[in-house]
This record gives structure tokens, sequence and C-alpha cells, in this order.
């Protein structure tokens, strides 16, 4: 029986979880499909970690925002103070 590449059955995934791992290891990421559809991807923690790391802060977001040099003015409503009951 030939194991599939990257597409795997619920119960190929189930038999030959070992080989899954190795190619998610090897070859990126594997697909599970259950009832014919695509349910999970098996992954390695580096591809994981590399997909999902935060890249910078929010000081560096804004500081290499494009309309950082535009000349926005947000104007604040001059109202007074709402009064509140004590």
């Amino acid at each position: 029986m030939a194991i599939p590449h990257r597409n795997w059955q619920v119960k190929d995934a189930r038999a030959h979880f070992s080989t899954l791992i190795d190619q998610a290891l090897a070859e990126g990421p594997q697909t599970v499909m259950r009832n014919g559809k695509d349910t999970v991807v098996v992954v390695s923690v580096e591809e994981w970690e590399r997909r999902t790391r935060r890249r910078g802060d929010l000081v560096e977001f804004f500081a290499n925002s494009p309309l950082r040099d535009e000349a926005i003015e947000i104007e604040r409503p001059r109202d007074q103070p709402r009064e509140i009951d004590l």
C-alpha cells in the first residue's frame, strides 16, 4: 500500500502516524482529510513558530506605517465633560 504524500485519510494518518510526522518534518505541512474534506494540518514545531511569530511590536508597526508622513489631523470634540450624579 502506497502511503499518501501531503494528503492523508484519517485511517492512513492513524496507521502511519510516525511516517506522517517524518514527512511533516522533511517535506512540510501534511493535510489530514475526513470524509473527503481537509480537516487538520500537521506541521513541524519550527514551521508553526515561524508562521505564528510576531514581527515587531506596536511601536515598530506605527513607525513603519506608510501613513507616518501624512499630515493626518484628528479633531477632538470641544464638548464639556458630562456631569456625573454622586
